[in-house]
């Protein structure tokens, strides 16, 4: 149920103040200095894909927008707690500190479930995933043409070549757009920049001026 449906109840007040608790605390984990990404992750990250996704949560009004907002602070949950296992960790910590900040069962049951959807993109075609699960994955995927995402993971890199860097990017971008962004209003907004990031990741142009 949305929060502006429990606002006379003051069930909408006290979900919101869950909701800002436990961005908080993502907030925390994430810029911890052993956590690899922790200078950038949570500004050029996940703000973008919160500010994305509230946006098409706004083209989709049937969209449940607390679970939204709870699932795009949760999706990398395990990569700043254990890099290596995130995509297990993501599942089983987020479920333990989900449930012990007071969330429902039955939400957190279904924001789990739908990270764990979003985590089989390259076995499950998403575009028949439920529509929080679209809008979050897609706004996942554009985030990554938007600001410095694609830069910094070259500056991560630097023990690559730049042949190798470059196919990186094209398999990070390919991915987002074949697999992650499903919605239409996303794909039409982005494939300008999806068409331009991939060549500048290819350069095979013969010709500059023609």
């Amino acid at each position: 149920m949305h929060t502006w449906l429990l606002k006379e109840t003051g069930e909408g007040e006290q979900l919101r103040e869950k909701i800002e608790a436990w961005k908080g605390h993502v907030r925390e984990v994430s810029s911890r200095s052993d956590f690899v990404h922790h200078e950038w992750f949570v500004r050029w990250h996940l703000e973008i894909v919160e500010r994305i996704a509230m946006e098409l949560c706004e083209k989709y009004p049937s969209a449940d927008r607390d679970l939204v907002e709870v699932m795009v602070w949760l999706h990398d949950y395990g990569k700043a707690l254990d890099f290596e296992n995130q995509y297990e960790v993501t599942l089983s910590a987020g479920m333990a500190k989900l449930t012990e900040m007071g969330f429902t069962q039955d939400f957190v049951e279904r924001a789990i479930s739908g990270i764990e959807t979003m985590d089989k993109k390259m076995e499950l075609g998403l575009r028949e995933a439920s529509l929080e699960v679209q809008i979050v994955a897609s706004a996942d995927g554009c985030s990554h043409m938007v600001g410095p995402f694609l830069s910094l993971y070259w500056r991560e890199h630097p023990e690559l070549s730049t042949e190798d860097l470059m196919a990186a990017t094209r398999a990070k971008l390919d991915k987002d757009w074949s697999r992650k962004i499903t919605l239409p209003e996303a794909r039409a907004a982005f494939a300008d920049r999806y068409k331009h990031l991939f060549e500048q990741a290819s350069f095979r142009s013969e010709s500059f001026l023609h």
